[in-house]
């Protein structure tokens, strides 16, 4: 089992560590306070008492702790205020605390031992009058009082529910004097353990009265902080191990711990943990414990009815035994009545505490109790009991139901469960056919249409390949065709679209075109679009129109509105949009969710291809809002419009619109990640910290799904400018090859896409060549000119290709296509404005970001040209666009750029004249560093000697902060110390 360290940063507690520091700030002025600090076991109050005390000593204030021992019903007196008090003693010069006490009025005491073991021997040894304890209660309040008048004291005592009465009593008595001591008091105790009987409670409610008092809930961790504690603890841990240990800790620190090592470990809930659970449990009489087993057995939340139906208790003996459960905060009642465990792991530990025998019994008779009550519970607890109690037709059944409630809830991921457990049933019930009254095949198909729909498409296709090989290749020619046609659509949304044509192509095969069928006009609309996926246009066009006019002969609206949009995509015209809105009309009208959100998804894409962001922004947000109600926010085409809504929130300037967009939901589907891995540009683009482990992790995700080009695009175009930014050309260099590779692998002729990474990638590779040549290494200079000349290469052939291949491109390809031979000029080491100017221009269709990044290389070539009034203007509105986008990197570098051509831009800054920082004679120096010169060389034409010319240059690196001459050129070209024309 792992050991974790102890001096790990404090997590997802600084509101509470704030209010118990304001508290210790209050002592430091001379005034006291005390907090009483609650919370479950293992919830986290030790680790914030801890960073408390560390601040605190920090500060200045004289740390001393106490802790209470659960030592049974007669605890040992004044235990934690003997262990508070001990290092007093031991520093104070006095024999041992008894005399140090006795020097203040109390009556005499015996000296403690100073070892451990006898740690918990009382402060007094015989039992004392009631004056004699006030006297004592008022030689620890002075002593107290006298340790704070010469360093303010903060004094801690935890675990307060095992306090003893006498500690109890003590305490009262010094919350009660505390005043204009420079004293704070923190104790802690389990408010899980506070049972209605308590000895803690009626003091807790009398302390809270107090001036002095304030009481502090530490409430469960937030699901965000428990992933941040799991991941500090173990580096490297897989998401979905962080996300299972999130869910089933709930906010608990010790269980997440517990179940993060367990699980390191490959156990389900650790031993030591279930008997930590457990220990509570058997506190309770047996009534109160036979209640608990039921309650596990029947879900988290119990009804009362089901708990008297299934426990078989007496009605008195059945409310005195949740009455004690309830009261000792195993079982509370939520708004409703019903009962639920404070926490899921204590249900765990109960179940599993559970022989099997019984287990199988109750679960029996709980399925009995529903299966006969009307309205006692849903399909999905019948199923679940019915299959725990071995009635695996009564399972089937009721999967089944379970699955259609949940489809009629708009809840795929839930349908697609049930369903997988009716096949997983399938097998072992004789009358499964009647049961389903349809055969597995069918339902095998069923479940591919979940999967779909909840965002799992891999899945889908491995359950539809599943329904064909029970078909065989004899089956019913028209099952077949039906399940060759789905096949191909569920491996088109996995990016196999080699494979889908094989399979429409098959559907096609089987079915004949007259007379028209349901079947075939299924396979020919399909066979249209993985026809087109291919660059088959003509074949594309011939199954389009035989699929449109069979829809329409057999009024299959869903068919029509699917195959409009492939012939609308295929064939385009002005009118475009007009034909998709009539064929959502159609799919709206024939209920096909999935159809729907395909028409949907176009009308968003179109205008976003003509250059129209504004009008794709309210198809998306009008789909969204779609999407949600119909419950299929991540079916593909319900993910890919969240995708698109993401980027183009980016394109259009509200980062802060597509940020909240891509992390809006907390768990997304692997085959989603895309949507949440495009939020990753605006991350980047504002100098976000977090970015890089961001692309760590979605990097992780594409090398797991390499057929995924969305993601791989979002990926490799955020570790691109990451590094571009970094001045990592060879990073940048490198992800983009292997990105280029990759999408030409997997969309041949059709990706343009690249045109964004090629042109993201040769502006670091421009940086480095330009940098060599002021440095005089053409060597290094020519090998970046090569290999940012093969990336040209590569943009140039993709936009052949796509001509060829599809046709022609929208606005942003364009755009990208202008920055490509714009950064292509500027490799060979050519100021071309004009074609900097043609990106601007392109860019202005409405991509706010790169036509600022646009601009700020046209005032570098216009500086370069020395047209430095039009630099100063095009870099004054790219600055205003990084100011307003909180665009850090680029406003560096519109900053860098500005004071290396010294040109006055609002809210840049200028820098001095390089007279100010340097000599005419460092001047000259850095002038020829910059051409790479040696010292030798610098002297012989300065007129110096090598060594005053080694001074020289010393002196330079001394004034910029350089550690060597590379850098300090560098340095120097930054902050304007070069002439423009050597920038």
């Amino acid at each position: 089992m792992p050991q974790w360290d102890d001096d790990r940063p404090l997590v997802g507690r600084d509101a509470e560590l704030a209010r118990l520091l304001t508290t210790v700030d209050r002592a430091l002025e001379g005034r006291a306070g005390a907090v009483l600090l609650a919370g479950d076991a293992g919830v986290g109050k030790t680790r914030l008492l801890d960073e408390l005390a560390a601040r605190a000593a920090e500060r200045g204030l004289r740390v001393l702790t106490g802790h209470c021992v659960d030592l049974g019903d007669v605890g040992l007196p004044y235990l934690p205020f003997v262990d508070l008090l001990r290092p007093v003693a031991a520093g104070s010069g006095q024999p041992g605390l008894p005399e140090l006490l006795s020097g203040r009025g109390a009556p005499a005491v015996p000296e403690l031992p100073a070892g451990d073991a006898d740690l918990g021997r009382p402060l007094v040894r015989r039992p004392v009058a009631d004056s004699g304890r006030l006297q004592l209660f008022e030689s620890v309040a002075t002593l107290l009082g006298e340790l704070a008048a010469d360093t303010p004291l903060l004094v801690i005592l935890e675990d307060l529910h095992w306090a003893d009465r006498s500690s109890r009593d003590l305490l009262r008595y010094l919350l009660a004097r505390l005043g204009e001591e420079s004293i704070a008091l923190v104790a802690s105790y389990r408010s899980d353990d506070l049972h209605r009987r308590h000895p803690l409670r009626p003091l807790l409610a009398e302390l809270v009265r107090l001036p002095v008092v304030e009481r502090l809930e530490l409430a469960p961790l937030p699901d965000a902080a428990v992933g941040e504690l799991l991941r500090g603890l173990a580096a490297g841990v897989p998401d979905r191990t962080v996300e299972d240990v999130v869910a089933r800790a709930e906010g608990n620190a010790f269980y997440a711990e517990e179940l993060l090592a367990a699980g390191l470990a490959g156990e389900t809930l650790p031993l030591g943990l279930t008997d930590v659970l457990l220990a509570r449990v058997e506190q309770l009489g047996q009534a109160a414990q036979q209640v608990l087993r039921v309650a596990a057995v029947a879900g988290r939340q119990v009804r009362h009815d089901l708990v008297a139906a299934v426990s078989g208790l007496p009605p008195a003996d059945l409310e005195a035994a949740l009455a004690e459960a309830v009261h000792r905060h195993l079982l509370v009642v939520s708004h409703d009545g019903r009962y639920r465990f404070r926490h899921a792991l204590l249900r765990e530990a109960v179940l599993a505490d559970l022989l099997p025998g019984e287990r199988v019994r109750l679960h029996a008779t709980t399925a009995a109790h529903l299966a006969a009550t009307p309205g006692a519970g849903t399909a999905a607890e019948l199923a679940h009991h019915a299959r725990a109690s071995n009635d695996l037709g009564g399972a089937l059944s009721a999967s089944l139901e379970a699955a259609a409630e949940a489809c009629r809830a708009g809840a795929p991921a839930e349908q697609l469960q049930h369903l997988e457990a009716a096949l997983a049933l399938w097998p072992a019930v004789p009358d499964a056919v009647a049961r389903a009254g349809r055969d597995q095949p069918s339902l095998l198909l069923d479940s591919a249409a979940a999967a779909r729909t909840a965002g799992e498409p891999q899945r889908a296709v491995a359950l539809i390949r599943a329904a064909l090989d029970l078909l065989g290749p004899d089956g019913d020619p028209v099952e077949r065709a039906r399940v060759h046609y789905r096949l191909a659509q569920a491996l088109g949304r996995i990016e196999d679209q080699a494979a889908a044509y094989r399979e429409s192509s098959r559907a096609m095969a089987l079915v004949p075109a007259d007379p028209p069928s349901p079947v075939r006009t299924w396979a020919a609309a399909t066979h249209a679009r993985t026809s087109w996926a291919l660059g088959r246009r003509a074949e594309a066009g011939a199954a389009a129109d035989e699929a449109l006019a069979a829809a329409d002969a057999l009024g299959l609206d869903s068919a029509w509105a699917d195959t409009a949009v492939s012939l609308a995509r295929l064939r385009g015209g002005s009118d475009l949009t007009g034909r998709l809105e009539e064929a959502l009309v159609r799919a709206r009208r024939s209920g096909d969710t999935d159809v729907e959100m395909r028409v949907l998804f176009n009308l968003a894409v179109v205008p976003y291809e003509a250059g129209d962001v504004a009008a794709t922004l309210r198809w998306v947000d009008e789909a969204l809002l779609r999407a949600a109600e119909l419950g299929v926010e991540w079916s593909f085409y319900g993910a890919e419009l969240r995708h698109l809504g993401v980027s183009a929130r980016y394109v259009s300037g509200d980062w802060d619109g597509s940020l909240a967009l891509a992390d809006r939901l907390a768990r997304v589907p692997e085959m989603a990640a895309h949507v949440r891995a495009a939020g990753l540009l605006v991350q980047v683009g504002r100098g976000d910290p977090s970015a890089a482990e961001r692309v760590v992790w979605a990097h992780g995700l594409t090398e797991r799904l390499d057929a995924h080009v969305l993601l791989l695009l979002a990926t490799a175009g955020a570790e691109i400018d990451l590094a571009a930014w970094a001045g990592d050309a060879g990073t940048a260099l490198e992800r983009a090859g292997v990105a280029v590779r990759q999408v030409q692998a997997h969309w041949d002729a059709d990706r343009l896409a690249v045109l964004r990474l090629v042109a993201t990638a040769l502006a670091p590779v421009g940086d480095a060549a330009a940098a060599a040549r002021l440095q005089g290494d053409e060597t290094a200079a020519r090998r970046w000119v090569r290999a940012g000349e093969e990336l040209v290469a590569e943009a140039r052939a993709a936009v052949e290709d796509h001509r060829r291949g599809v046709g022609p491109f929208g606005v942003e390809a364009a755009a990208w296509q202008a920055r490509v031979e714009a950064e292509a000029a500027r490799l060979a080491g050519r100021a071309e404005p004009a074609l900097w100017r043609a990106a601007v221009d392109a860019f202005g269709y409405g991509h706010v970001y790169e036509q600022a990044r646009s601009r700020w290389r046209l005032a570098e070539a216009l500086l370069a040209a020395d047209d430095r009034a039009a630099a100063a203007e095009e870099l004054r509105a790219a600055a205003e666009v990084a100011a307003r986008l909180g665009a850090a990197p680029l406003r560096s570098a519109v900053t860098a750029l500005a004071r290396r051509g010294r040109l006055d831009v609002p809210g840049v800054g200028r820098v001095p004249d390089a007279a100010a920082v340097l000599t005419p004679r460092e001047a000259e120096v850095l002038r020829l560093l910059a051409q790479g010169r040696t010292n030798r060389q610098i002297g012989a034409e300065l007129y110096m000697s090598e060594k005053t010319a080694s001074v020289h240059v010393s002196r330079i690196l001394a004034k910029l902060g350089a550690g060597g001459r590379t850098e300090a050129v560098a340095l120097a070209a930054a902050r304007g110390l070069l002439a423009p024309a050597s920038g």
